[in-house]
């Protein structure tokens, strides 16, 4: 914390030395520990001298084929960290002196993250060290005001409920602190409701965009009687539109909805200031927006995908590995006064649909329906969708499935994809491993990056 403040203090030239000092430290680690990334880098300049240019792209799937040489450490094959991640009682739970956490496996293959006891103090540590006084007062007041409840996955070994378990057995009273009621989003909406009106004074929510529009609807309904005064969103992209409806639907919302932006491969990679821009913790972490040819895109132009270095995890580097998001740098800096630049997301390339030349993003889709509870579009091939519906208690099949497949081809039409088919599914809308739903799933690519 008392490291992070200090290179907040000192401004550019502070962040800049600190991250190159950072990483040319990383990278001596790495070739002295990891097999992988002692062969990747053989011909590079001395590690005192190396620069960030001279490091070679990464992607998931050929790092997790090397997963045993990858770590830095030799006490945990692949093997025998998934054989943790099968049992579910064991969430949270460190292997040794390492915490074990999975992706949810959007664009392709899961991912085996490995958390060292040092991130984890790195996490809060640097948490403390960009709060603003309007965070503390933040904090201070959703703590009298209630309950703290999450609301994700709990079905695996994912970061939105194994990072606190994880802190419950390291340091419980930090934990005590933070506490958190855990909801699990697989579950049917009205238990979710139920269970939330039965907390009655919940004052935080953290949870996904996509679970938030659900109880941005329960709460136009009335069924949803809970009046927090904070949303904490992440993992997916957070419109505008939706923004606005959570606001409309929740007046109680008294510091609105906080929307870092942050991934299981680094959990505290940005902070979002009192101006609501996210901020990146580039003393720790190094992004970069870049293009198709991995070039850097200006300040001002959005990504093809964005490189990830994490500064702070020397047990599974992670450097210059390719996300898949699209961001885009601010050209202006924030009026908040913080020197760390600021980006916007724009989602992930995974999500994109492609059909013949044309790509859409999944929110030019309408999906919903006052008759359904959760609509999904599946691509089932590149010119072939398959429509997925829980109805309403009560509602008519038929009806429902005609009106929403009218809506999803009349946008394909706008977009000169007249020969789309989009049949009527007999499987329910499901949800990834770790709690989120995709109203639209893409076509899997098994050449994608990430």
């Amino acid at each position: 914390m008392v490291g992070g403040l200090w290179t907040g203090w000192g401004g550019r030239r502070r962040i800049e030395a600190r991250q190159l000092r950072n990483l040319r430290r990383l990278v001596e680690t790495v070739r002295r520990d990891s097999p992988l990334f002692r062969r990747l880098y053989g011909d590079l300049p001395p590690s005192d001298e190396v620069e960030l240019s001279d490091l070679p792209v990464t992607r998931k799937p050929e790092l997790m084929a090397e997963f045993d040489d990858w770590l830095t450490i030799r006490s945990l094959p692949l093997d025998k960290a998934r054989e943790h991640l099968t049992d579910i009682g064991r969430v949270g739970v460190p292997i040794d002196d390492v915490a074990v956490f999975q992706t949810s496996g959007t664009s392709g293959e899961p991912a085996v993250i490995v958390l060292s006891e040092s991130f984890v103090e790195y996490a809060y540590g640097i948490m403390l060290a960009r709060f603003e006084r309007y965070h503390r007062k933040l904090v201070r007041d959703v703590r009298n005001l209630g309950a703290r409840v999450t609301i994700t996955g709990g079905r695996g070994h994912f970061a939105g409920n194994g990072f606190n378990k994880l802190v419950q057995r390291l340091n419980p009273r930090l934990a005590k602190g933070f506490g958190v009621t855990f909801v699990e989003a697989e579950q049917p909406i009205g238990q979710i409701v139920d269970r939330l009106n039965a907390i009655g004074n919940v004052a935080w929510i953290v949870t996904y965009p996509s679970m938030l529009a659900i109880l941005a609807r329960e709460k136009e309904t009335g069924r949803l009687r809970i009046e927090p005064a904070l949303f904490t969103t992440g993992g997916e992209t957070l419109t505008d539109d939706l923004r606005e409806r959570v606001k409309r639907a929740f007046p109680s919302l008294k510091y609105g909805i906080a929307d870092p932006y942050g991934c299981t491969e680094c959990l505290a990679l940005s902070f979002e200031c009192s101006h609501g821009r996210k901020h990146v913790n580039e003393d720790w972490v190094i992004l970069e927006a870049v293009d198709e040819a991995m070039q850097p895109v200006p300040d001002g132009t959005l990504s093809a995908t964005v490189l990830l270095t994490v500064l702070a995890n020397e047990v599974q580097p992670f450097i210059r590995y390719d996300l898949g998001d699209c961001v885009q740098f601010d050209e202006d800096s924030c009026t908040c006064g913080s020197p760390f630049r600021s980006i916007q997301v724009e989602g992930r390339q995974a999500t994109l649909v492609r059909v013949g030349g044309v790509t859409l993003s999944p929110l030019v889709f309408n999906l919903e329906h006052d008759q359904a509870q959760r609509i999904q579009l599946v691509q089932t091939g590149e010119w072939d969708f398959e429509l997925r519906i829980q109805l309403a208690e009560g509602a008519a099949a038929g009806p429902v499935f005609q009106e929403v497949i009218a809506s999803v081809k009349r946008v394909f039409r706008d977009n000169g994809l007249d020969d789309v088919t989009v049949r009527t599914g007999e499987a329910l809308p499901e949800f990834t491993g770790s709690g989120k739903f995709h109203e639209v799933l893409p076509l899997r690519n098994t050449g994608s990056r990430t």
